[in-house]
């Protein structure tokens, strides 16, 4: 479903003219205090409520390396809540299994696959808050007979 390429126009010159590039390269999104690339993390929704984390890791190990596999289970019932969180070693895994398993069928349900969005836990930081701004203090000039010259 989604891809990302980044392709430049090629251009007829003479060597002496242009500096000579190398194969252009993706750019890679890092999170700050995290050891995999953000973008290697996905998550898949709708699964059955029957699903395992084995089940998942033998899965979707086929499209590389998998540095995790978290199944999100209601605390009461003790089964899944139907969707998981997959972290691949890099974003190439993560984008083929996207673009492999989005909109499958899987035990009779239709699975959807996204890239997860970053949450707090990520960053493993807690949000900065801020009240309101400091009110700036502006010099008192003296008080004086002068007319300021200036036209409205």
């Amino acid at each position: 479903m989604w891809s990302a390429t980044l392709a430049f126009p090629s251009f007829v010159a003479s060597s002496t003219s242009l500096p000579s590039y190398s194969k252009p390269r993706l750019p890679r999104i890092q999170a700050s205090l995290s050891n995999y690339p953000l973008a290697s993390k996905i998550m898949v929704r709708n699964l059955p409520f029957s699903t395992s984390e084995d089940f998942l890791q033998k899965e979707f190990s086929a499209f590389g390396e998998i540095a995790e596999v978290k199944l999100v289970k209601d605390e009461s019932m003790k089964r899944s809540k139907g969707y998981a969180f997959i972290q691949y070693m890099s974003q190439d895994d993560a984008f083929l299994a996207i673009e492999t398993m989005d909109r499958r069928m899987y035990n009779g349900r239709m699975i959807y696959i996204d890239i997860a969005k970053p949450g707090k836990r990520d960053f493993q930081q807690q949000p900065r808050t801020s009240g309101p701004p400091e009110k700036l203090q502006v010099p008192e000039e003296p008080a004086s007979n002068e007319v300021a010259d200036c036209w409205y």
